[in-house]
């Protein structure tokens, strides 16, 4: 009988579910990157993830995020955590924290690979001053009005805070789910081939673009 994983074995090989069960994720956000995200990666094969989130669920999630109408005012990695199970049976960690200076280096001990799909650049600056005194790899996804980016930690500098209420962000749910595709691949690509590459995405043009690495001198 074919399996959960049974499409995805054959176009990628039949040890990449077994691999992939094999590493230690940490998902940081678990809003409208994240939780795609995560939802994505569980059914394509991952078993050891953590979502760090200490946020609830609001209405204004319903149309971008995982979550439904039900789910309004709980805590968002619970309600991940239940999904998931219920969906393809793997219990993540969820983690109702808000990461910080003080817990950031204990929250993300252990991961093989840390996501950085925060929303504020203070928590995405965290995460980098973390995942580089650690030496752990990290990939770090954004989204602007049109745009989307896919960055590997070696070529990423957090952007500064608009000024804008998160509320308040154009954000269409085809830019989310185009940037999700993207960061699971180069997330597959440097598990399965090691190889790391950055992505710009543009939805007015459907444009998926290779960013060209920085070089600082």
């Amino acid at each position: 009988m074919a399996g959960k994983f049974y499409h995805e074995g054959i176009y990628r090989g039949p040890n990449v579910a077994a691999r992939l069960a094999e590493v230690n994720l940490t998902v940081c956000g678990a809003g409208a990157l994240g939780s795609n995200l995560v939802e994505s990666l569980a059914r394509q094969g991952f078993r050891q993830v953590r979502v760090i989130d200490c946020d609830r669920v609001e209405e204004h999630n319903i149309g971008t995020q995982v979550y439904g109408e039900d789910d309004v005012g709980g805590w968002k990695v619970d309600i991940l955590r239940n999904r998931l199970f219920r969906a393809v049976g793997i219990e993540i960690d969820g983690v109702n924290k808000r990461l910080d200076d003080k817990n950031a280096a204990k929250l993300l001990k252990g991961a093989d690979i840390v996501v950085d799909a925060f929303d504020n650049s203070t928590s995405r600056t965290t995460v980098q001053h973390c995942v580089r005194s650690a030496s752990i790899d990290c990939l770090h996804l954004g989204l602007s009005a049109d745009y989307g980016e896919v960055v590997w930690d070696e070529n990423y500098r957090v952007p500064s805070d608009v000024g804008q209420d998160q509320c308040d962000y154009p954000l269409a749910r085809n830019l989310i789910l185009l940037t999700v595709a993207v960061a699971s691949e180069s997330l597959l690509a440097c598990i399965l081939k090691n190889e790391k590459s950055d992505w710009s995405i543009t939805l007015g043009d459907f444009s998926v673009q290779p960013l060209q690495r920085r070089v600082d001198g």
